[in-house]
């Protein structure tokens, strides 16, 4: 007996019981319209009020968290990101944990998504493997090609850097492998119900739908344009977080 339980502590000692910390559920979702690098415009603020009002907050109308559920953690990854889930988080009186990237002017693009790449598969490991969320409803907002994005997976053959590789999204049926730039309005939801398995078991797509006093926020369908003209103060090219 003694034996069985040295072994079972070196096994997680030396990270094979890693898997066995899987959340019940990762909602993913990208964050609102932008001004510039550094801000969110107004409907992007919009945006994030609207969903804590409607789906993330602790009060939410119509809550992703079912059954008296609370989000284990919100985890966020750019300025974007951050302002995005502040409110939500906030409403449960929760932190936000923030593997950051800055802008910075002196980066150039393959140094961008090199730390993005790796602060994406930073977030990923310890949400998949961290024993606080085995169980337990997770939120990612994050940048969108970090979410998914062929062309940057294809980029680093042999190197998973998008969540939909990093959480084993790429093994389902039906989850689209790029997210189109002009959409800010759904969220993905992974489901794990397999335990010791790090591979998804369902996998859905949720739109958000805001009425009054939200009423001006895009709701447009998967990769169909979202209406926004140049006097939103957004920045309507999309192509950047």
């Amino acid at each position: 007996m003694v034996v069985r339980i040295i072994l079972a502590t070196l096994l997680c000692l030396s990270g094979f019981g890693e898997a066995f910390a899987t959340p019940a559920r990762i909602i993913i979702l990208r964050h609102g319209e932008k001004a510039t690098a550094y801000k969110l415009c107004d409907i992007g603020l919009e945006r994030a009020k609207a969903l804590t009002t409607a789906y993330l907050g602790r009060s939410a109308a119509k809550s992703l968290f079912a059954g008296g559920d609370a989000p284990a953690a919100f985890l966020a990854i750019t300025l974007h990101t951050l302002e995005l889930a502040s409110p939500s988080a906030a409403s449960w009186g929760e932190p936000i944990t923030f593997y950051s990237v800055l802008p910075d002017k002196d980066v150039d693009e393959d140094e961008k998504a090199g730390l993005l790449n790796r602060r994406t598969q930073e977030a990923a490991h310890d949400v998949m493997t961290d024993p606080r969320y085995a169980g337990k409803t997770v939120v990612m907002v994050w940048e969108h090609k970090h979410i998914a994005n062929k062309k940057l997976e294809n980029s680093f053959p042999g190197e998973a850097v998008t969540l939909r590789q990093l959480l084993k999204l790429n093994q389902l049926q039906g989850v689209p492998e790029i997210w189109p730039s002009g959409t800010y309005d759904y969220f993905w939801i992974a489901e794990y119900g397999k335990q010791g398995s790090d591979v998804p078991t369902r996998f859905s797509m949720v739109k958000q739908e805001f009425g009054a006093p939200y009423d001006e926020v895009p709701s447009n369908d998967w990769d169909q344009p979202n209406g926004l003209e140049a006097e939103s103060g957004c920045d309507l090219k999309g192509a950047q977080d």
